[in-house]
């Protein structure tokens, strides 16, 4: 195995852990600024109603795009294992 093998096994499963995380991070980074917009526009500082909603709005993303992210992953893992049964024909 070489350097640049892990290089690029190293690259695909940083990018494959961003690509899996980013709906779920962009939902409650939606959530937490259209809650934010109506605290300012209502004065109301509660911390609790900054936390439920997003809570609430990752939690129906991790149901909604499960599935998705597990066959993603799932790829990933069959391709290292193919490339492991490569390298150890090799």
């Amino acid at each position: 195995m070489t350097d640049i093998t892990v290089i690029k096994i190293m690259r695909e499963a940083l990018m494959v852990a961003m690509v899996v995380s980013a709906p779920i991070l962009g939902i409650g980074m939606l959530v937490g600024l259209i809650v934010s917009i109506f605290q300012t526009t209502t004065s109301i500082q509660e911390q609790t109603l900054t936390f439920v909603p997003k809570i609430l709005a990752i939690f129906a993303a991790f149901i909604f795009f499960a599935s998705w992210m597990m066959h993603t992953l799932i790829n990933y893992t069959k391709g290292v294992f193919m490339m492991i049964s490569k390298i150890g024909a090799g």
